[in-house]
């Protein structure tokens, strides 16, 4: 699927800020099973500095310095991407015990680079609870991919999706407290379980396509960011799992960046001096086209 991807966020402040820097997770990394091109990201007003690179996870960053006065900042990123269905997750694994126990013991740089994923990190804590939640799925010797999908189920079963009962910075004990939260809470409660387990786990980010209810029209604007996750299969490597949707990510998802948890991906953030109140609005549009229609769009 080729899909045009435009993202909005925009900051309305009370005050003016007199400098800010900010950074950005908003340009797709490379994956094997997409491509993108015609990338832009506008920034309004024009920073004085602005830097590309890539961070430890192999993630592409901009990095943007503000230093006039400014009351709004309107960050807006576009690109394609060609995106193709990842190969199904294969049929038979190990028991998951066995991909822990490689994982205690890394031997290769892929389990190595792995353990960094199987640690606590800052809005990912290993819980009692979570190990408590996650054994049901993971009874001794059960295969790792067969407790994986299990796990996914249930959490897409037992909790509901609620965009008002959490924010960004809800911990884990609160969401699996009330049962309710978003996709980001989700990820992170699998990613918890998993954790506990001894398993490595990492967040995605990135896009979803979105199909409105039939005879319905797109409404633009209406797609958001999403995230899921991914486990390390000490056979096969990583393997994507989205518990919001209950389903392994298609050529539907868009993989924009991964890390330990939210805080190492999150779109856009930065430090600001002034501003006082301020307003967000964030808009996104994922849409289904041809190579021709993107081009002729960000013409």
């Amino acid at each position: 699927m080729i899909y045009r991807v435009v993202h909005v966020t925009e900051y309305q402040y009370a005050e003016p800020v007199s400098t800010s820097h900010h950074q950005l997770f908003l340009s797709p990394r490379p994956a094997l099973n997409q491509t993108t091109d015609a990338e832009t990201i506008t920034i309004t007003p024009q920073p004085v500095a602005r830097r590309e690179r890539v961070d430890s996870f192999g993630n592409r960053c901009t990095h943007i310095e503000m230093q006039a006065p400014h009351r709004q900042l309107h960050v807006e990123s576009r690109f394609n991407v060609d995106v193709r269905a990842p190969a199904a997750p294969p049929m038979s694994s190990p028991p998951w015990e066995e991909v822990r126990d490689c994982l205690r013991r890394p031997r290769t740089p892929a389990l190595l680079d792995a353990c960094g994923f199987s640690f606590e990190s800052p809005q990912v804590q290993l819980l009692p609870q979570a190990r408590v939640y996650a054994q049901e799925s993971f009874t001794p010797g059960r295969p790792l991919i067969e407790a994986l999908l299990d796990l996914t189920q249930r959490i897409h079963g037992e909790f509901t999706y609620d965009s008002r009962a959490t924010t960004v910075s809800t911990p884990v004990a609160q969401v699996m407290s009330h049962r309710r939260g978003v996709c980001q809470d989700f990820a992170h409660l699998q990613i918890a379980c998993l954790r506990t387990l001894g398993l490595a786990a990492r967040y995605v980010s990135g896009y979803l396509m979105t199909t409105p209810p039939p005879g319905r029209p797109r409404l633009v604007g209406a797609d958001a960011s999403h995230a899921w996750l991914s486990v390390y299969n000490s056979h096969s490597g990583w393997i994507d799992v989205d518990p919001t949707n209950n389903v392994i990510p298609s050529d539907h998802h868009i993989t924009v960046a991964w890390g330990r948890d939210f805080s190492d991906v999150t779109p856009m953030r930065g430090v600001i001096l002034g501003g006082g109140a301020h307003d967000v609005r964030v808009a996104v549009d994922v849409v289904p086209t041809t190579t021709a229609e993107t081009a002729t769009a960000l013409s």
